[in-house]
């Protein structure tokens, strides 16, 4: 995949201590999956029976981390571990004693990518070294919704250094402050995206989720290259408060994780209307993202895909051996596979609509961070000829975003612009063919179209190619249709059961 948008026991039961070493846990989870593999619904269902806690859950993830992060395959996929993770566990684990229980994340562990403000000491960086110094003095709001559920945050992860935009050269998975991510599947294979750190630790068994954030193919690309499950919700569902920004006009926060129920539940917790990102006013709230989740959910559904994108960038398409057999796989649930063909209206004011709105919101970011070692993108810029690092990496799109003159109701003018072709590209196959969602692999014409249009999206492993690494398949589809793509892609997963754990070759 080469499309520059692509490619863990402590705990008092009924006043009754019971102490597990990690050893007697890690064989404890269920009969089929290792204690590092378990989903958020295990590991609530070991929780709940008094077989684990929290605590030892949380020792067992940072032992796993210890030994497969930076030595052995040395995944560089986290950037940084919570220092009070475990005293946040043992909190957790007596409220859970007490007969406290907050909902299905209470005492499971999430990672964060870096660019989430988190009020700890952990940094928020965007993976620059430049940002290392004061710690946020606020959550983000979606991180705040997690904690107050219950959910441990147990570290941040590494990402492409500023969500890809310092530099189009620059390495996927690389970042100044975290050094080179490695794919879990295959290390000499990109991780794809800025959101690869977090694909990379879910995928290798650190954390059950993890949260990152997509402007365009930052968590669908490394969902569908590290072969985890990937959900990019509709632009407005999920506030993007305290999240280093490239431009609220197109970023979102999302999740990745190893099923889709998973995610379904992460999402429960994380929507909600923000006050400070005026576009959740008009998102809907207290959905539960589980409740069309069936193995049937596909029967009677009529699915689009591509066989081809007509226009500036477009091509026909030839489906690979996987997603032929994905597409199999959904007729035999009783899905109607449709072909159509996309317009796929791009235009050459896209990206310099995105650093547009950068050039903007950063200073804005910044204000919001007055303790920062840096307070303006030159003074970043500055930093960077300063302290090159070994590598060598330039900085071509930081430095062309700080000499834009592009005002921010320009960018907004023309990605909405941009955005509502893309809508209309897409709404159009899906009313014309009488269309529930639509369907496509990681071919990145899909995911970019989907992501411009600021329409939900979910990717699912489908497999693995001929050289040893994920595919997988994407469903999306209108604004707000979160539930019902949650839905058909959970019948999907079932039936195929694709999801295979890295060998760290």
């Amino acid at each position: 995949m080469k499309h520059p948008f692509k490619r863990r026991i402590y705990t008092l039961a009924q006043a009754i201590l019971i102490s597990l070493t990690a050893t007697t846990i890690a064989n404890a989870a269920t009969a089929n999956t290792p204690l590092e593999y378990a989903s958020i619904t295990e590991l609530g269902t070991l929780m709940a029976s008094n077989e684990l806690t929290a605590v030892a859950l949380v020792e067992h993830l940072t032992q796993r981390i210890a030994d497969l992060d930076k030595q052995g395959p040395a995944l560089h996929a986290v950037i940084e571990l919570n220092p009070q993770v475990l005293d946040i566990a043992k909190a957790l684990d007596e409220e859970r004693a007490a007969g406290q229980t907050r909902g299905a994340l209470h005492g499971i562990p999430v990672l964060l990518k870096d660019n989430f403000d988190t009020a700890d000491s952990l940094q928020t960086s965007a993976g620059s070294l430049a940002m290392v110094g004061q710690p946020a003095a606020a959550d983000a709001f979606v991180v705040k919704q997690l904690r107050d559920a219950g959910a441990i945050v147990l570290g941040k992860t590494n990402m492409s250094e500023w969500a890809y935009v310092r530099d189009m050269d620059l390495p996927h998975g690389w970042s100044g402050r975290g050094g080179q991510g490695k794919n879990p599947h295959l290390a000499s294979e990109s991780t794809c995206g800025s959101s690869s750190g977090s694909a990379s630790a879910v995928a290798a068994g650190y954390a059950p989720i993890s949260l990152g954030t997509e402007t365009n193919g930052s968590i669908t690309c490394p969902a569908s290259a590290n072969g985890v499950v990937g959900v990019k919700p509709t632009l407005g569902l999920l506030s993007r408060s305290g999240i280093v920004p490239i431009t609220r006009l197109q970023d979102t926060p999302g999740t990745l994780s190893r099923t889709v129920r998973d995610a379904a539940l992460t999402l429960n917790l994380m929507q909600g209307i923000d006050a400070a990102d005026s576009a959740t006013s008009g998102a809907p709230t207290g959905i539960d993202y589980t409740a069309l989740l069936s193995n049937d959910a596909l029967q009677g559904k009529r699915i689009g895909y591509p066989v081809a994108y007509v226009g500036a960038n477009g091509k026909p398409l030839t489906p690979g051996v996987e997603f032929l057999m994905a597409m199999a796989a959904m007729q035999e649930q009783g899905a109607t596979i449709v072909p159509v063909t996309i317009r796929f209206p791009y235009s050459a004011d896209y990206i310099p609509s995105l650093m547009g709105g950068m050039k903007h919101e950063l200073p804005e970011y910044f204000a919001s961070r007055p303790d920062l070692p840096i307070q303006s993108l030159q003074a970043l810029i500055d930093f960077n000829k300063t302290n090159p690092g070994t590598e060598g990496h330039g900085q071509s799109m930081l430095e062309a975003i700080n000499d834009m003159d592009m005002t921010h109701d320009q960018a907004r003018a023309s990605l909405a612009t941009i955005s509502e072709k893309f809508k209309g590209a897409i709404d159009e196959q899906l009313q014309e063919h009488n269309l529930d969602a639509m369907v496509a692999e990681a071919d990145g014409y899909s995911q970019f179209a989907a992501a411009v249009a600021g329409y939900p999206a979910i990717t699912v492993p489908s497999g693995m190619d001929d050289d040893g690494l994920p595919t997988s398949v994407f469903f999306f589809g209108k604004a707000w249709s979160e539930p019902q793509l949650f839905a058909m892609a959970y019948s999907y997963e079932q039936a195929s059961a694709e999801l295979r754990h890295p060998a760290f070759k």
